[in-house]
């Protein structure tokens, strides 16, 4: 049989990242603005607070679909199984409702990979992105989380804001910190998010300067080859002139092949002149 007319699991499953990539993004986003609404305006009538419900459970079906799709075209699902657990996880999470937050990390995660695909090469944007991402997402969870809570001391999204972003750059004031458990394992996740989100985008600024330091010796050493055999080129051209003006005078042509440099600057004379 033909290998070429063979399609394994794993370019199948390939076709459908790259199908799909596209709209999870904007269910992710979609998902996102569901929930975030009524946790910025709680005084939202109750039918619009039913629609962002039903709309955040319609996107997680979707996200349930797509990984269900993807360990059916994996060739192998245990490999599958093995570096999806956290998607397994995710779409585990709203039976368990004080997990239910973790659905955002679905959203941060699909993100995440059409922003890598899309902004690979421009890591400043990328990284602004991601970051900007991982802290509303992270003020948004800990406000659900804490707001109306006995003895909470962040009811409102410019608090939840500040404790994120003191939190994601591990500086701590501790003006505002979280009193329930939801909100203490938001935190943990922040923590961890946190020194994460530096760790990946300093190694991504340093692994863009190393690929521009390379680029700029490959440059430099492709000029050098360059220059040299332009230098063996205006060499022999000038060795063949000599021996056309002078008859083919051996000592003639050897003297005019000893100052190759000279040419350049257009400083040498013939033989003999002066």
């Amino acid at each position: 049989m033909d290998n070429a007319h063979l399609s394994t699991g794993d370019d199948a499953l390939e076709r459908w990242r790259r199908k799909t990539e596209l709209p999870l993004a904007a269910a992710a986003l979609l998902f996102l603005a569901a929930y975030a609404w009524p946790i910025l305006h709680p005084e939202i009538p109750k039918l619009w607070k039913l629609i962002c419900e039903a709309t955040t459970w319609g996107v997680w079906a979707m996200f349930v679909a797509d990984y269900l799709v993807g360990f059916t075209l994996a060739r192998d699902r245990l490999a599958y199984l093995r570096s999806h657990i956290l998607d397994l996880i995710i779409i585990l999470a709203p039976f368990l409702r004080p997990l239910r937050a973790l659905r955002l990390i679905t959203v941060v995660s699909v993100l995440n990979r059409r922003l890598t695909s899309t902004l690979r090469r421009h890591v400043a944007v990328y990284a602004v992105c991601v970051s900007v991402l991982v802290v509303f997402v992270a003020a948004l969870a800990i406000l659900d989380a804490e707001r109306g809570a006995a003895g909470s001391n962040i009811s409102a999204f410019d608090e939840a804001l500040w404790w994120t972003l003191v939190t994601i750059t591990t500086v701590g004031y501790g003006d505002y910190y979280p009193v329930t458990e939801h909100g203490q394992l938001i935190a943990v996740a922040l923590f961890i998010g946190g020194i994460s989100l530096l760790g990946v985008v300093t190694g991504t600024v340093a692994s863009w300067f190393t690929e521009k330091v390379e680029g700029s010796q490959k440059a430099a050493l492709a000029t050098q080859e360059q220059v040299a055999l332009l230098m063996a080129e205006v060499r022999d051209l000038r060795a063949e002139l000599a021996k056309r003006e002078r008859g083919g005078d051996p000592d003639h042509d050897q003297e005019w092949e000893r100052e190759p440099e000279s040419v350049m600057d257009g400083s040498a004379q013939p033989p003999g002149s002066g």
